[in-house]
């Protein structure tokens, strides 16, 4: 038994974090390649080694993904320090290698000095599709920096290849990714990029993307919905995906087919950011104006949102209490409780939806049975999750809040 243990715990020292394991880079010029600064992770790899998101059979291990700034030519290779087969008879390590270049497009490069020349081709990468916007970040390193966001589709030459190359981020950065049909023309596909320069030439660097789907609307109306949007990770946390949603929301805002904007299973953080998002458009209209709030959510509020910036009711709803929560003195007693009641009572849809399943048991269940459903739909329990609820959006608003007030 002991001999066992002895084994387990050496093999065990093949196991690798692939999140660790992993190194990505977007680079721009050959220094790049052995700066470890410019080197980021996964968050997910559990899609391409599994649940426990590990590798076995090597010591060491590096899976080296770098991808040239702008047209994400890339490097793949593998290395690592020693392999278990090198110390174990009949024990195969993973075929990490393979599982890659499952999701990796043909066309890489394994050799580091052809990756480095590919950089010089750099200057020729031009973005794909329509300028839609134009906007800047000030950046305490480098100044002022210049980002522009392009509409593409399938149709632009060479963009098939290049979203093949740009859609396998989404493996480790989203947790439920999968990649698209992107050979259906009713994709849109959304990209930022930043402009620089290297030697005098203005040269531009991949930021982030959003595909969106048009769904068609009996008679003849559309109905975007947006299914993937990823910023990279070098990019995170500077407003790019706000700038990015607020100008796919006004693009198709312009279209005079388009019913209103949805999107496809959304992420907390998604939610956020679109509520940021939709009450920086909803401020300005006259229906969410400071003295229609207290007089709660209105008709003209729901066909306003709708008509003019293709918001649905359900959002148009959020959009309403997070104005209405920066409207209101919440250190007043009876005008707080105003608000939190407004709230609650939305909060309270799913309850109340309880409620009417309960009365529908009553008739058709035996009483041991309604006992058990009963249960689950205590009136205390309701209370306190309701309580709950109400407390996490009231912080999420705030935080919403106080973002808006920084861009003021």
């Amino acid at each position: 038994m002991a001999g066992v243990n002895t084994m387990e715990k050496k093999l065990a020292e093949y196991k690798c974090d692939t999140n660790e394991a992993i190194c990505l880079k977007l680079v721009r010029f050959p220094e790049d390649v052995e700066d470890d600064g410019t080197t980021f992770h996964p968050e997910y790899s559990h899609q391409i080694f599994g649940d426990d998101e590990v590798a076995f059979g090597y010591k060491g291990l590096q899976i080296q993904l770098f991808y040239t700034a702008g047209n994400l030519s890339t490097l793949f290779k593998v290395k690592y320090s020693s392999k278990v087969t090198e110390t174990f008879d009949c024990v195969e390590p993973d075929d990490v290698e393979g599982k890659i270049r499952e999701i990796v497009p043909a066309g890489f490069t394994c050799n580091t000095d052809d990756f480095i020349s590919l950089l010089e081709k750099e200057a020729n990468f031009k973005p794909f599709g329509t300028l839609l916007h134009t906007y800047t970040v000030h950046s305490e390193e480098a100044g002022e920096l210049t980002y522009q966001i392009h509409k593409a589709d399938i149709t632009c030459p060479g963009f098939q290849e290049y979203h093949e190359r740009l859609q396998t981020f989404l493996m480790w950065f989203i947790e439920t990714a999968s990649f698209i049909d992107a050979d259906d023309d009713r994709w849109d596909f959304f990209l930022v990029f930043e402009k620089y320069n290297k030697d005098g030439e203005t040269l531009y660097a991949t930021v982030g993307y959003m595909t969106v789907y048009n769904y068609y609307v009996y008679p003849d109306k559309t109905r975007p919905r947006v299914s993937q949007m990823l910023i990279l990770p070098p990019f995170q946390g500077e407003g790019h995906g706000a700038q990015l949603l607020e100008a796919v929301h006004r693009f198709y805002c312009s279209l005079p087919k388009v019913q209103d904007i949805t999107a496809e299973d959304p992420s907390e953080n998604y939610v956020k950011l679109r509520d940021y998002v939709l009450v920086k458009l909803c401020q300005g209209l006259p229906s969410f104006a400071v003295d229609k709030l207290p007089l709660g959510f209105s008709a003209d509020m729901i066909k306003e949102a709708q008509d003019k910036l293709k918001i649905n009711k359900k959002h148009a709803r959020r959009v309403y209490e997070i104005l209405r929560l920066r409207a209101t003195d919440m250190s007043d007693k009876e005008k707080a409780r105003e608000y939190r009641l407004e709230v609650k009572k939305r909060l309270f849809g799913p309850y109340r939806k309880n409620q009417r399943e309960l009365t529908k048991m009553r008739k058709c269940l035996r009483p041991e049975e309604l006992v058990s459903h009963m249960g689950q739909m205590d009136t205390q329990t309701q209370h306190e999750e309701l309580e709950k609820s109400y407390q996490v959006v009231v912080e999420d608003y705030r935080r919403i809040i106080e973002r808006l007030a920084t861009q003021a």
